[in-house]
């Protein structure tokens, strides 16, 4: 039996063109032109297929096995597999063969050999990224690193808190901090607040890149965007821009090491002063909280290099308030109101009885929940904080303005086929009811003879007693 030659196609395509060459089909230069190879190598193609025919032009080490082939392939793919070099990376199993088994490979070879059996190395490394170390800033006040921790600070005796601080970088020393449900904007902008007022402003804050401090959505940009040439704000960026607070992001957690170590430092202390305090609420952690910062201060604060502070007075026309605190542009409905949600603002008349009916005003949502309306930088119109409410963290979107928690679902109206009430409870339908009895009755009031009578009979139903079913009182 002969030996069978397998050819892919571009050697079945030259076997062709070199048979028709053979028989005088086809010129030298034709030959050339179809090949794409140089007289010198078809000449060799040539003599080749004269000798060995087509099989001549199969490469030479087709079903040869290969010289870089190693036989212990089967023996390294046993040994990783064996109970005594489970875990190992390919690495550690490189340098194993080596010593114990004589089995010289590189690692690349050993990892393609064991990847394409399926086995991966356990523990994949990476270079470290080269990172230098950043001094304090040489004033107090230059920088605030600026964080949230959400950790069981009260170890179950409580709800879940989440922890938000400001630590000035060249000190070390906590600016203010308070405990709060979870990270919002609202928490971000009482802090701002509380450390304006107990410090002055600011430098610069430090922050993460947290959806409270920079747009991350991937909604197309607005009209008014456009022609700003920036994206809208945040709430809490906003606020740093009008007292003048340069906002820096980081691009990592180690950027901002100073905050995340004292992180550290508190969930280790402050845990250990809420328990001595007993704290099991919102308050009694934010009380312990103010009494042990003092204590934290005195202990882990270091002076600055430079013992002038950079903070800044706060200007005598600004109110702290109004800036750490919601803006939302509204249009003045024709009734003189603004609304936020289910709350609605009553706007008293201007000068001269003027109306404000569709002017843009500023609604401002302090952070105690009064509202306040502001129109060309005026107070309009005040509506005090309803007792016992929270001011919700709210995001924004297209221009509108959405709460954090999902809203509740729509009420499913039921229908009478999901509902076993009695037959005489059951609702006519609305071609029956008498009000749309007696409007068909009016449009067919200018038929005259016995089409009308015929209409009336088909209409004809039971009086509204025998019909509409007594109110169901709960």
């Amino acid at each position: 039996m002969k030996d069978r030659i397998i050819l892919n196609s571009r050697e079945q395509r030259r076997g062709q063109v070199l048979g028709w060459l053979v028989a005088g089909r086809l010129s030298t230069t034709q030959a050339l032109d179809v090949l794409g190879v140089s007289r010198r190598h078809l000449q060799r193609l040539k003599r080749a297929f004269l000798v060995g025919g087509p099989g001549a032009l199969a490469h030479g080490n087709r079903g040869r096995p290969s010289s870089r082939r190693f036989a212990e392939r089967w023996e390294i793919i046993a040994l990783a597999r064996s109970d005594a070099y489970r875990g190992y990376n390919h690495t550690h199993l490189c340098e194993v063969l080596a010593d114990e088994h004589a089995i010289t490979i590189s690692r690349r070879t050993l990892g393609r050999v064991l990847q394409a059996e399926g086995m991966r190395s356990p523990r994949r490394r990476r270079l470290q990224r080269h990172r230098a170390r950043r001094e304090r800033a040489a004033q107090r006040g230059l920088l605030v690193q600026v964080d949230a921790s959400d950790h069981d600070w009260l170890e179950g005796r409580g709800a879940r808190l989440t922890l938000v601080g400001a630590i000035d970088d060249a000190t070390g020393e906590i600016l203010a901090a308070h405990f709060c449900a979870h990270e919002s904007s609202a928490a971000y902008l009482r802090l701002l607040r509380d450390a304006v007022s107990a410090h002055g402003i600011p430098a610069s804050w430090y922050s993460d890149r947290h959806s409270c401090f920079t747009r991350n959505d991937k909604e197309p940009w607005t009209l008014a965007e456009q022609f700003a040439n920036r994206r809208e704000p945040t709430q809490v960026a906003r606020a740093l821009e009008q007292l003048g607070v340069t906002l820096i992001l980081a691009h990592s957690p180690q950027a901002k090491g100073r905050i995340e170590r004292c992180w550290g430092t508190l969930q280790d202390r402050l845990v250990k002063a809420l328990r001595r305090a007993d704290a099991r609420s919102l308050d009694d952690a934010n009380a312990a909280l103010t009494s042990y910062l003092r204590q934290h201060n005195t202990r882990f604060a270091v002076a600055s290099a430079d013992r002038t502070d950079a903070h800044r007075r706060l200007s005598k026309g600004v109110d702290l308030g109004a800036v750490c605190s919601f803006h939302y542009v509204r249009t003045v409905a024709n009734d003189n109101t603004v609304r936020l949600e289910e709350r609605l603002v009553q706007i008293a008349p201007g000068p001269r009885r003027r109306s404000y009916a569709g002017c843009r005003v500023e609604l401002q949502e302090r952070l105690d929940g009064e509202l306040v309306v502001v129109y060309q930088h005026t107070v309009i119109a005040r509506q005090p904080a309803v007792p016992g409410s929270v001011v919700a963290p709210r995001q924004r979107r297209r221009g509108r303005e959405l709460t954090a928690d999902p809203p509740p679902p729509r009420r499913q109206p039921q229908t009478v086929a999901n509902v076993d009430l009695p037959a005489d409870l059951l609702i006519p339908l609305i071609s029956e009811h008498p009000w749309r009895r007696d409007l068909m009755m009016r449009r067919k009031d200018k038929n005259k003879g016995p089409q009308r009578q015929r209409a009336g009979a088909l209409l004809s139903i039971p009086s509204k007693e025998a019909i509409i079913p007594p109110r169901i009182r709960k």
